[in-house]
């Protein structure tokens, strides 16, 4: 059971990093009293960090049970999309690079 978090690649580093912090406490809160993620929380916390194009980001918002998270002193630009955790994952997520510094 994995958690996804994409952070859009024009995203500076540093701010990429406070975002991977924040996306995965937002799909906590979002999603604490699922199944799904009382299950993660226990048996697994594993999460994937990847590294997205604005094409890749959009076509993410396909997909149920996310949350954006933004960036203030980016003029409020979406930044990172993260996903409820769960054991099967489309083939999209699977295409999908890890996050490497720059």
């Amino acid at each position: 059971m994995k958690m996804y978090i994409l952070i859009k690649d024009s995203i500076p580093f540093g701010f990429a990093l406070v975002s991977a912090a924040h996306a995965s406490l937002a799909t906590y809160l979002k999603f604490k009293d699922s199944q799904e993620m009382a299950d993660w929380l226990k048996f697994s916390f594993r999460k994937v960090v990847c590294q997205v194009t604005d094409e890749q980001f959009e076509k993410a918002k396909e997909y149920e049970d996310y949350v954006i998270l933004t960036e203030s002193a980016l003029s409020g630009q979406e930044v990172s999309i993260a996903f409820k955790p769960r054991e099967d994952w489309p083939d999209f997520f699977k295409t999908l690079k890890l996050y490497m510094k720059k």
